[in-house]
């Protein structure tokens, strides 16, 4: 009986987060398809900039390439190799490849130009949502998603989950630090990724 309710429970947060995300992610999507200015953009953005230094630039660059193409293949085929359950030998690189098309086509959908001022690093494409939020956050969102349901040791599935947690998060900051994205593309890939994650795995596909 308390393991039905706490069960209950969870689905009910599940499908309460689902919805704020979504929400957040229209209200985001409908103030770039109207042209609209978003007032924490350049607050953040300026805020970001003034503190700018050498440790933190190089930090960040770092932190951005752990969101690259290739790492994230490279992780892929690590994981493909070292994990033994079938089905997520198949989801690991599945994932990948179904978030980074959705965001392939997002993108094309919004027609978002980068910001164009004080850039750290070259970029090409649109803005929005940012694909190094929105990729990140479902690969890594996965893997954390995998070790708390198979890791049985408790102080190492929170270690785990955290440590990946962070590395979300820092990802995310990076794009905006570095000034390639607006925080707006960031919440944006953040939100519409948790709603990917609790959908797919909701459907079993992941």
């Amino acid at each position: 009986m308390v393991n039905k309710m706490k069960e209950d429970v969870l689905i009910n947060r599940r499908w309460i987060v689902l919805a704020i995300v979504i929400c957040v992610f229209v209200i985001l999507a409908e103030n770039v398809l109207a042209n609209e200015k978003i007032i924490f953009d350049s607050v953040v953005y300026g805020f970001m900039v003034n503190h700018r230094n050498d440790i933190l630039t190089g930090f960040f660059k770092i932190i951005t390439k752990l969101a690259s193409p290739i790492f994230l293949c490279i992780i892929t085929i690590i994981g493909v190799i070292v994990v033994k359950d079938r089905k997520h030998k198949i989801a690991i690189p599945l994932n990948l490849f179904l978030v980074a098309a959705l965001n392939f086509i997002l993108k094309n959908i919004f027609l978002r130009p980068r910001p164009n001022e004080l850039r750290i690093i070259d970029e090409t494409g649109f803005s929005f949502p940012s694909g190094h939020s929105m990729i990140s956050t479902a690969f890594y969102g996965y893997l954390i998603y995998m070790i708390y349901k198979n890791v049985k040791d408790v102080k190492t599935k929170r270690i785990l989950c955290a440590l990946l947690g962070v590395l979300i998060f820092l990802i995310c900051i990076s794009r905006i630090y570095l000034g390639v994205h607006y925080t707006s593309d960031v919440i944006a890939g953040f939100c519409m990724s948790i709603a990917y994650l609790i959908l797919l795995i909701n459907m079993r596909i992941l």
